[in-house]
């Protein structure tokens, strides 16, 4: 059984940083690229940004590149989004998720439960 845990989501001002943090229980981390999606009500879950198992391959969704970076520590366990330069339609619940298969551009089969990052203008 494989567990991600979402944290970091408030409340900011626009302009300002988050960093998000899923830490991921259960099997071998360094098996899974990971990625970070967000939903909003009404809206089908996007794709935010993505590593693959190593690290050493990020892709970006074309509305956070320059600003979200993603990272991982394998030791750890632990995967980041760091998010700078928010604005208010960065506001969703934001879900990490684990790629089963270990391919960056395969299917994403274990998620978290989601963290708000709201951003006030």
């Amino acid at each position: 059984q494989v567990q991600l845990v979402e944290s970091g989501g408030r409340l900011v001002q626009a302009g300002g940083s988050l960093r998000l943090s899923c830490a991921v229980f259960g099997r071998t981390f360094s098996s899974y690229a990971m990625g970070w999606f967000r939903q909003t009500p009404g809206k089908e879950r996007e794709f935010v940004a993505a590593i693959s198992r190593s690290g050493g391959t990020k892709y970006y969704s074309d509305s956070v590149k320059g600003r979200f970076t993603i990272s991982r520590d394998n030791a750890k366990n632990t995967v980041y989004l760091q998010m700078n330069s928010l604005k208010p339609e960065d506001t969703a619940v934001y879900f990490c998720a684990a790629a089963g298969s270990g391919d960056i551009k395969g299917e994403y089969t274990y998620w978290g439960q989601g963290t708000q990052v709201t951003v006030s203008s």
